[in-house]
């Protein structure tokens, strides 16, 4: 008889492309309709409006793509030396580093005896991979992917960005500002239940969390813009 191994998907295998999708998504709907909001109020013409509004989703995704790529290429560097060290160790103190991984494995509840054999069996078939894994923290679920981060944050910062500017141009000059603050916030809403649901979280504390951040912006960009379009 021949037995299938079911395999378990857990929710941190996404939290790489996660994280960065949300932050891109939150952030493209929040700075461009804030944007867009704060121009309005200032009252200007639809061609100024909107030229501010893809002004801002271009540089908004280049923004996050090279902020991404800046952070998580640093997270990757310091990974890749903290494995460097651990192979050069592993190399001069072989006996040391089986201590020490067994060590891990007694704080885990381990005996003494069965924590050294796991340990050294371990280290016969990955040794750095088992220390990487329990020494370090580092796994391949969890390894810094610069190229993901930034391709992926610049993509759903321009989807997320888009959406209030196609409300813009489809909602009448003088209702610009509550159509595109109503529909970011649907929007938003939305998102902040997506992502809640993706990643096994609340789904009313993460909406009320992005709704409320997204109200506050464009709130404090639309009052900048009424005052300033009043005094110039």
């Amino acid at each position: 008889m021949t037995r299938h191994i079911h395999r378990e998907m857990h929710r941190t295998e996404r939290i790489g492309w996660l994280r960065a999708a949300v932050l891109g998504a939150n952030d493209g709907i929040v700075s461009t309709a804030s944007l867009v909001v704060g121009v309005a109020a200032a009252n200007v013409s639809r061609g100024e409006l909107m030229l501010a509004g893809v002004a801002g989703l271009v540089a908004g995704a280049m923004s996050m793509a090279a902020g991404e790529y800046v952070s998580v290429s640093s997270q990757s560097d310091t990974e890749k030396a903290d494995l460097a060290r651990e192979r050069a160790e592993l190399l001069a103190q072989p006996e040391h580093e089986h201590q020490e991984l067994a060590a891990i494995y007694i704080k885990r509840g381990l005996s003494a005896e069965l924590a050294a054999e796991v340990a050294r069996q371990l280290m016969v078939h990955d040794d750095l991979g088992a220390h990487a894994r329990d020494e370090l923290g580092i796994s391949e679920m969890m390894s810094a992917n610069p190229v993901q981060a930034a391709f992926t944050s610049a993509l759903t910062f321009s989807v997320g960005a888009s959406l209030p500017l196609l409300a813009a141009v489809m909602a009448p000059v003088s209702m610009v500002v509550p159509v595109v603050a109503g529909t970011s916030l649907v929007v938003l809403t939305a998102l902040g239940a997506i992502s809640a649901r993706a990643g096994g979280a609340p789904v009313f504390r993460a909406s009320l969390r992005v709704v409320f951040w997204g109200a506050l912006a464009m709130a404090l960009t639309a009052g900048v813009g009424k005052l300033f379009g009043t005094v110039v």
